[in-house]
């Protein structure tokens, strides 16, 4: 059987609206709108609004005597450096003034050289306790003295708008959530409710919601998807999957998903789960094609095996080294500049491949008692590949696509760093894909139809309205609210020291990054869960526990099709339904939340950190 013409089988956007569940959902929304306000989204706003203005002034009043809009270039590059360095939680003087050029500039100050030695020389005059109390005071400021009533009638009706927009953002929240978890209308409907609503509600403007519903990311799914057709039309999936599978002495259902697990989950630690989604979804949609039989035509139950397993293997891989996301990344980068620690690429290994071994025979547990597929003995699905095989060797088309594949895996692996050295530009590994699907029609391997027919282009759609939903509960500060919201709220009960605040940022964390790319929500939630860990356990380590455990918690994306990249690439088999995610997600979830834990508590603390002493717990 041709596995490309399954691909979209069952495609799931045929069906029709569920008016009941819609309403809930809009009942809901419209009910989010109408909460009282918590003093915690006024603060936010306050911060989110007038908070930079306040703290600029403050901080050109201490130094210069005057106010912001009153001082020099090189005086009011000074205010914004340092506000830049606060808003990331770093009032250390000796880490803020270790940062180079580049690295502030990073920050998204638009500083020169020239201004930026001005600023490193005046804040050396200055005085290391001087500027510690400079910097502690501006926090304080910025995070609880500045309130609503101080500020003007001018400046209260800005921060009123925006409250309205956070409001809108969270019940846009529950509304795509109820949305994605009852099908209430088809998913690609919802990611353009999405926009709809963001634009009738002010928050976008109509010039900016298209952009916003494009990123590298979805230029990524766009792109795997279409190579993903490319290797199903050519038969390369088919060779891949006997190159796999071919040594098992029993090829039933549990090895094959074991094997799966053992050849994906640790590379995801190394190579981009985007990547290895796409590489393995014609490998897992030819195994279930080919293992049908006129006794089972269909199995529903082993092509929602066979999909899931491919993108938990991914979602639970990324952990395992630094180069396994950009939420490692982010949490290393977090750590060191805001507090001083670093961890090196294999110091982060010995954190976290202990979760990913841990994790591979649980999650395949979880598998085998979830789904009950009626075809056990894929043994069929062998021969049958091994027969179509046979009739022939290798074909131009094939050894083509094969080459750009290597071609496009090279550049998703290289991007970052070597590539980006050679070519002066950093490309994106969604700029690499399409690279490679526009070769594969210049070489002759696909034509037009076959994307236009063969790819589920609704999955682009609801990934790129993951991608402006997202966006926006950052820039809103919805996300940033909801974060220091809970995380304080927690500690408000007494989850505030050691494990339990370890416990209650994993709590947090998780949550956001079923709403939005892992990447995003790290850099959402790392400034609040490192700072309170730097007030609970000062000198302990306590702060470069929280962000392995942020980096951790954020790639347990396993609920929801928009969480990440590789369980909405699986979804576009047309084999999935959104609740077949909750079916391994959440016991999944749990069970890798308790193995974060028991390795914070038991193996972590076997790997010293120089000057820094245990938890107390």
């Amino acid at each position: 059987m041709n596995g490309i013409a399954v691909f979209r089988k069952t495609s799931p956007y045929e069906r029709a609206v569920n008016y009941k569940a819609f309403g809930l959902a809009v009942l809901l929304f419209t009910a989010a709108l109408f909460i009282p306000t918590p003093e915690s989204m006024r603060d936010v706003a306050v911060e989110e609004t007038v908070g930079e203005r306040y703290v600029l002034d403050f901080i050109s009043g201490q130094l210069f005597g005057q106010h912001f809009f009153e001082v020099q270039q090189w005086e009011a590059a000074t205010c914004r450096i340092l506000f830049a360095n606060l808003e990331q939680g770093m009032i250390q003087p000796n880490r803020i003034l270790g940062r180079t050029l580049k690295q502030t500039q990073a920050l998204g100050v638009d500083v020169s050289e020239t201004h930026f030695l001005r600023f490193q020389g005046s804040m050396q005059l200055l005085g290391a306790e001087r500027f510690s109390q400079l910097m502690m005071d501006s926090f304080k400021l910025h995070r609880t003295q500045l309130s609503y009533d101080r500020l003007s009638d001018s400046e209260r009706r800005e921060v009123d708008r925006a409250i309205r927009k956070i409001k809108v953002t969270f019940a846009l929240a529950i509304f795509v959530v109820v949305c994605f978890l009852t099908e209430a209308i088809p998913l690609p409907g919802v990611a353009f409710c999405i926009g709809l609503i963001l634009v009738f509600s002010g928050i976008v403007g109509r010039s900016q919601v298209a952009a916003l519903y494009w990123s590298d990311a979805v230029w990524f799914i766009m792109g795997s998807l279409m190579f993903a057709a490319a290797f199903v039309k050519t038969g390369i999936d088919k060779r891949i999957c006997l190159a796999i599978f071919s040594y098992l002495a029993k090829p039933d259902v549990g090895r094959v998903t074991a094997v799966l697990i053992l050849v994906i989950a640790p590379a995801a630690a190394f190579i981009s789960d985007h990547a290895l989604a796409a590489m393995f979804l014609p490998i897992g949609v030819i195994l279930y094609s080919s293992s049908l039989t006129d006794r089972f035509p269909q199995d529903p139950e082993l092509a929602k095996m066979l999909m899931v397993t491919i993108a938990m293997a991914c979602n639970i891989g990324g952990f395992g080294s630094p180069s396994g996301g950009a939420r490692n990344v982010v949490m290393m980068t977090y750590m060191e500049e805001m507090f001083g620690y670093s961890i090196g690429y294999g110091q982060w290994m010995l954190y976290g491949f202990p979760f990913v071994i841990i994790m591979m025979p649980l999650l395949w547990i979880l598998l085998q008692w979830r789904f009950r597929p009626s075809v056990r003995n894929l043994r069929p699905a062998m021969e049958s590949l091994q027969a179509d095989i046979a009739r022939g060797g290798w074909t131009r088309h094939q050894v083509i696509a094969v080459l750009v594949f290597l071609v496009m895996l090279l550049g998703w692996v290289t991007e970052q760093d070597i590539l980006t050295r050679i070519l002066g530009i950093r490309l994106g590994i969604g700029v690499i894909a399409m690279a490679g699907a526009i070769a594969y029609l210049l070489f002759g391997v696909v034509g037009w139809k076959d994307y236009q027919e063969k790819v589920d282009w609704g999955v682009v759609w609801l990934y790129a309205g993951a991608i402006i939903f997202g966006r926006v509960l950052d820039e809103t500060g919805t996300a940033y609210w909801l974060a220091r919201s809970v995380v304080e709220g927690l500690a408000y009960v007494g989850l505030h020291s050691g494990t339990a605040l370890l416990a209650a940022a994993g709590i947090v964390t998780a949550g956001m990054t079923q709403l939005m790319a892992d990447g995003p929500a790290a850099a959402a939630v790392g400034p609040v869960t490192l700072n309170m860990a730097a007030v609970a356990g000062p000198g302990t380590v306590l702060v470069p526990f929280m962000a392995l455990v942020t980096a951790c918690a954020s790639s347990m994306a396993y609920l929801l099709i928009i969480g990440t990249p590789p369980n909405a690439i699986v979804y576009a088999s047309g084999y999935l339904e959104p609740k077949d995610f909750l079916r391994v997600g959440i016991p999944c979830l749990v069970l890798s939340f308790l193995v974060m834990l028991f390795l914070s508590m038991l193996i972590w603390p076997l790997f010293e950190f120089p000057g820094l002493a245990p938890i107390a717990n």
